[in-house]
């Protein structure tokens, strides 16, 4: 635990995991340098679309899962023991989390925009950051790998100049971007691609320019989530990717204790899928703990890593309580 209170920046890529590959050394020595784990994610509804599947992940991540089913009229199964006819009411984050104040940038649909401000989201977009990283450079239309918003987003949360200033516009800061995405700038004449290149070389810039600075290295705590997009039914059979214990034909597999990532506040929950998890990597210097992973993927962290999985609606709680924010949830 650190000894002040820290502020955390979340980089979360929506169906990144299964591009990643040996050649990503950035996303790879950030894995090598930080606790590594899964976050667990429920079933997806048959008859789901993108627009959805990617808001209710989201949902999930931000622990706001049964909100998102009310608004849904119920249609699917909740974490609660009743079946919502009615949206539920909303519990802001600053509400939930002692003042917490957490921002959402984003260049996706309309949906996660309107459901992160319905939870106490300040919504930024993403084409915003990058004209403000462009103001007064050389280049103002230099092409889209090279720009960069990595000095923006240290100073939404109070980093300046290798400085952590008193006050900070916001303790939290959510970076939300979808795999293969085209993010149009300045009336279309400036494109910026997010493809895992671009996210690769995103969060090695994040650690260079962090660990120049070591005052701001011990108060972020900097956790980046992939997770796998869209996952068929023929994704799904005989995945390596897989959560499932092993079957055992022994009486003694009766005695398996159930996983705490199939479990919220006492509750079983019935719909937790045991494949393609979020990957997480969580650092803050000399605060967080360093596992063997050495590589940013399902098979590496599953073998070295040392948060194994929990369930994605309590990241949101760790998050917090890093940040003074929360309590201690579990052990």
């Amino acid at each position: 635990m650190a000894d002040k209170s820290s502020r955390a920046l979340v980089i979360y890529g929506d169906g990144f995991a299964p591009l990643v590959t040996s050649s990503h050394s950035d996303l790879h020595s950030f894995a090598s340098l930080s606790c590594c784990g899964f976050l667990s994610l429920r079933d997806s509804p048959p008859s789901e679309n993108e627009n959805e599947r990617e808001v209710r992940e989201l949902a999930q991540l931000l622990d706001a899962f049964d909100y998102y089913i009310s608004l849904k009229g119920g249609e699917n199964e909740t974490d609660s023991e009743r079946e919502p006819k009615e949206a539920l009411p909303v519990q802001k984050i600053s509400e939930r989390f002692m003042g917490l104040s957490a921002a959402l940038i984003t260049a996706s649909s309309t949906g996660i925009r309107s459901f992160a401000r319905d939870i106490g989201f300040t919504v930024l977009q993403i084409d915003e950051l990058i004209m403000q990283s462009n103001t007064g450079n050389d280049h103002p239309k230099r092409p889209c790998h090279d720009l960069s918003v990595t000095s923006e987003l240290l100073q939404l949360l109070g980093f300046s100049k290798g400085m952590v200033l008193e006050k900070a516009q916001f303790d939290l800061v959510f970076f939300h971007i979808r795999a293969n995405e085209t993010v149009k700038v300045l009336k279309d004449k400036m494109a910026v691609r997010t493809d895992v290149e671009w996210l690769n070389k995103f969060v090695g810039e994040i650690m260079q320019t962090v660990n120049s600075q070591e005052e701001i290295a011990s108060r972020l705590l900097f956790s980046t989530i992939l997770s796998y997009g869209i996952v068929s039914e023929k994704d799904c059979t005989g995945s390596t990717a897989s959560l499932a214990p092993m079957k055992m034909n022994s009486d003694l597999s009766l005695l398996r204790p159930r996983q705490s990532y199939t479990m919220k506040q006492g509750i079983v929950l019935s719909h937790i899928r045991n494949h393609h998890p979020m990957i997480l990597a969580q650092w803050q210097n000399a605060v967080t703990r360093r596992d063997m992973s050495k590589e940013f993927t399902f098979s590496e962290i599953k073998q070295h890593g040392c948060n194994l999985s929990m369930l994605s609606d309590r990241f949101l709680h760790e998050v917090a309580f890093k940040l003074w924010k929360a309590p201690k949830y579990g052990a």
